[in-house]
């Protein structure tokens, strides 16, 4: 009897509390990453060396007319970047990442877009990518951004039989300003920005996100100086106009604005520069008879498009 007991002890079959086993071993596990996130795939071990690699190289300094690399860091700020079609080159995801929704869109967002390198990497590696800030797993890397040179807005206008219509900003150091601004370009036909090399905004991926996708069609360039390229413009046949609250006379009494232009805007707190405002040919202002003393960069330049736009339509 004992034999027989050992011979059926033996036999596979249900054991308790398998069931709840069972049943889970049957629900679908989602859909199957790509490889280079499979852990032992091939790629996967060609990304992970890739990412060490960049974690260990330093970042490049923006010369000419490229300005550095970016990191976009931490779950809602990547998938906000890539609704917002912020040009980026590789999205890095932590190894044994929790998957939440937000993870999920973001290489769905990515995989979408295509030419957006997936790569897997162990937290202390993206722990040194972003100098220990709080990434939640994610992080993408904005591509530099190719400035143009002053001269080439006011070319492409000639070459298309436009008047030039150009803002440069003087001071404005918020990137969301900046991306406002071009927006407003875009929106009411003008041939792009110019922003000073140093000590003022960047395409960052704020300006991006802020410009609603039309930094991709209206060109920003970079002046090593402002003055300078301000004289360039003058020197070609364009007025210089600056937007001062002690300007001599109102935009709706600008004759300038008819013709090719650069409208110059400072910053909300201190306006234009003594160079820059004493290298102006016209300096005006904006009535407000609400009385606020002053506009941001993207409204005040906003305005003057309008009018612009306006004069010539």
């Amino acid at each position: 009897m004992a034999a027989n007991n050992r011979r059926m002890s033996g036999k596979k079959g249900a054991q308790v509390g398998s069931g709840g086993q069972r049943r889970r071993g049957l629900e679908g596990k989602g859909p199957t990453p790509p490889a280079e996130m499979r852990k032992g795939h091939k790629k996967n071990r060609i990304a992970t060396a890739k990412t060490k690699q960049a974690a260990r190289r330093p970042a490049p300094r923006g010369r000419g007319g490229k300005s550095a690399s970016e990191l976009v860091v931490g779950r809602n700020p990547v998938v906000e970047a890539l609704r917002e079609g912020v040009p980026a080159s590789t999205l890095y995801v932590q190894q044994f990442i929790d998957n939440d929704e937000r993870v999920r869109e973001a290489l769905q967002l990515a995989a979408e877009r295509g030419g957006i390198n997936l790569m897997e990497a162990p937290r202390p590696e993206l722990d040194r990518m972003t100098n220990g800030l709080n990434h939640q797993g994610l992080v993408l890397q904005v591509p530099p951004y190719e400035y143009a040179h002053p001269e080439d807005l006011a070319a492409a206008a000639f070459d298309a039989g436009e008047d030039p219509l150009i803002v440069a900003l003087d001071g404005v150091t918020d990137p969301r300003n900046l991306g406002a601004v071009v927006r407003s370009v875009s929106a009411f036909g003008g041939h792009g920005v110019v922003v000073p090399e140093r000590r003022a905004a960047g395409m960052t991926a704020g300006a991006w996100k802020t410009s609603a996708g039309t930094a991709a069609r209206t060109p920003v360039a970079r002046a090593t100086n402002l003055t300078r390229a301000l004289e360039a413009y003058k020197k070609a046949g364009i007025a210089v106009v600056g937007l001062a609250a002690d300007g001599e006379a109102e935009i709706g009494e600008l004759e300038a604005l008819q013709g090719p232009v650069v409208i110059v805007v400072g910053s909300e707190g201190k306006g234009l520069s003594r160079l820059v405002g004493e290298t102006c040919d016209f300096r005006v202002r904006i009535p407000m008879p609400g009385g606020a003393e002053s506009l941001n960069a993207g409204v005040a330049a906003g305005v003057v498009l309008y009018e612009a736009a306006r004069r010539r339509g």
